[in-house]
């Protein structure tokens, strides 16, 4: 076991809204929230959707190639952590933060309308800018704004984006190239993604049912969570944290739940504790029939059948690259400021499938009774690439 690092301040935004009081308030609410139908993203076909409509932050603060929807909502997770990010920044020089992030889209719906643009007009709109698009755009556009000169990283590994991406930050902290890193994902709507899960018969039209015989598929979403990463102690610890790629399809998981059950394996063995400490996991829970077959036979074989477990997809849609961050944002707010132990909803239709390994479903009211201690979170991606993060109470 390694020291800890520590998650002193975070900032997120989703379809539950912008902040840690909105995401906490509808992680426990009654009723489900969040995703609802849309038919913007794709004109004539009407889907559920995480989208954000809080207000975001204004891009126009960014140079025009970094102008997007991506970046205005990694701008608008960075406003609620900006005191603590200045003053790392004071405290330990602009060269000693890392910025390291995860996306899987950055501005490609900026290329979309571009390209749509052109095929109306001939021309492209004077505002466009290719490098919108590029994978790198997110780290350009924060570590420009804050004026950073330590290591600058974007993660691009699918839906295990922002998961690896927090991984990575922990190792340059901890192998001292860094003092404090800002880290976490954003991911924004676009055509390219929900046409392209569609094509893959894996969207459902209406609000995802994870773990239910009756599933039939994801909900894309879109959002932000960045995370001040430092040694300094603070309400949550990154504690741990496993990665494995198990290579067995491009898109479909390995059916034996192998890669799933290494990758949480190792996030337990390097936070030294055993499967009976976690309080709570928050799956990866897509609502398709391969992850949820997949990923309930892992968590069975590791934890069995008491460890309460919830996909919070339902809420806030597949964010694809950004899921990673926002469901560690649902861990730290099911840590922190958390005494008697409320666990996110899984919301579903209750309709049991008798081929999914049993888990313990966190419903409606759930609770420990007590603070939690540990936290699971988990991000399976295309191509096998998983990525397991435990986080623990911090002081």
């Amino acid at each position: 076991m390694t020291s800890p690092a520590y998650l002193n301040a975070l900032g997120v935004v989703c379809a539950l809204g912008r902040g840690c009081e909105a995401l906490r308030a509808g992680l426990f609410a009654d009723t489900p929230g969040g995703v609802a139908a849309d038919d913007q993203v794709l004109p004539g076909r009407r889907l559920h959707l995480g989208r954000v409509d809080a207000p975001l932050a204004d891009p126009a603060l960014l140079p025009a190639s970094q102008r997007s929807r991506n970046n205005a909502l990694l701008l608008t997770a960075l406003e609620e952590i900006r005191p603590a990010v200045d003053a790392a920044i004071a405290r330990y020089g602009a060269d000693r933060v890392a910025l390291v992030l995860g996306t899987s889209t950055s501005g490609i719906g900026e290329s979309e309308a571009a390209i749509d643009e052109y095929l109306r007009t001939g021309r492209l709109p004077g505002h466009y800018h290719v490098g919108q698009q590029e994978l790198g755009s997110p780290a350009m556009a924060l570590g420009g704004l804050l004026g950073l000169a330590g290591p600058s990283i974007v993660v691009s590994t699918a839906c295990s984006s922002s998961a690896k991406a927090m991984a990575s930050a922990a190792r340059l902290l901890r192998a001292g190239l860094c003092d404090a890193a800002i880290t976490g994902g954003g991911d924004s709507l676009c055509a390219f993604t929900v046409a392209g899960f569609s094509a893959l018969e894996a969207v459902s039209p209406t609000r995802c049912n994870p773990l239910s015989r009756n599933r039939s598929g994801i909900n894309i979403g879109e959002g932000a969570a960045l995370f001040l990463m430092t040694r300094e102690p603070g309400p949550v610890t990154l504690a741990g944290w496993g990665e494995s790629s198990d290579a067995h399809h491009i898109s479909a998981p390995d059916p034996t739940g192998r890669g799933a059950l290494a990758s949480m394996r190792a996030a337990l063995d390097r936070a030294g504790i055993g499967p009976d400490a976690i309080d709570y996991i928050n799956l990866h829970g897509t609502a398709t029939a391969q992850n949820d077959l997949m990923e309930c036979l892992a968590v069975h074989a590791l934890f069995g059948e008491d460890t309460p477990s919830s996909s919070t997809k339902p809420l806030t849609g597949h964010t694809l690259g950004a899921a990673g961050a926002i469901e560690a944002a649902i861990g730290w707010l099911t840590l922190a400021g958390n005494p008697e132990g409320r666990l996110p909803v899984h919301w579903w239709d209750g309709a049991v499938d008798p081929d999914l390994a049993p888990v313990a479903i966190a419903g409606p009211g759930s609770r420990l009774g007590r603070p939690p201690a540990y936290v699971l979170s988990n991000s399976f991606a295309f191509g096998g690439s998983n990525a397991s993060l435990v986080l623990g109470r911090g002081r």
